[in-house]
């Protein structure tokens, strides 16, 4: 399977906002983007007025970089939210947030997405008591989200517990640190979703 395996900080640099790739070092001085305001490459410093299409297009990769989603399922998933009752945009955040992925991520069992796609592959996390290990897995409301017993003491996993408090934790969802398992209190609405991304424009990308 196909998957970018360059600097993540050029990602952040190339959309000019943080998407917080690489976990704690984004909330610190050592920020690409704070260090380095301007797109990568030779030309990065320059100045250009982007098109109306340049501006979804830039949208659309910025959220799929931000869940680190391929361009194949990311229409999949564009399909699904247009198909649902609702404003399809928010329908559209709506799928990438219940990834199973993200909800780890989201929980504070992992310090971002890719750390926590890992520990799903790596047979590490529980949905119900029952181990899954596909990352792209929806979650529903009340379903029970944990960690393996025998992968508790693993020391990544203690670490980003000891550092739960500091990053919050999303109004729809609900963790209990002792047990170490969280679940969906209820599925995230717009404004509970904070991701610096334009939905309309993607929506108006595919809609061509």
């Amino acid at each position: 399977m196909a998957r970018y395996r360059d600097a993540l900080c050029r990602l952040c640099r190339r959309e000019s906002d943080k998407l917080f790739l690489k976990g704690d070092r984004c909330y610190t001085d050592k920020c690409a983007v704070e260090r380095r305001k301007y797109s990568p490459g030779q030309h990065g410093q320059r100045r250009k007025k982007l098109s109306d299409y340049a501006l979804q297009l830039r949208e659309k990769q910025k959220a799929k970089e931000t869940y680190g989603v391929l361009e194949k399922q990311f229409r999949k998933y564009y399909y699904m939210a247009d198909k649902k009752k609702g404003v399809t945009g928010s329908n559209l955040l709506q799928l990438l947030e219940r990834r199973l992925d993200n909800v780890v991520y989201r929980l504070g069992l992992a310090s971002n997405r890719r750390q926590a796609r890992q520990l799903v592959l790596h047979g590490h996390v529980t949905v119900n008591d029952r181990r899954v290990s596909i990352p792209s897995c929806l979650i529903r409301t009340g379903d029970l989200i944990s960690i393996k017993n025998m992968s508790k003491k693993l020391a990544i996993i203690e670490e980003n517990i000891s550092k739960m408090e500091h990053r919050g934790m999303p109004a729809w969802l609900e963790m209990d640190v002792s047990n170490i398992q969280g679940k969906i209190v209820h599925y995230p609405a717009r404004d509970e979703i904070e991701i610096p991304v334009q939905e309309q424009l993607i929506i108006e990308l595919y809609s061509k």
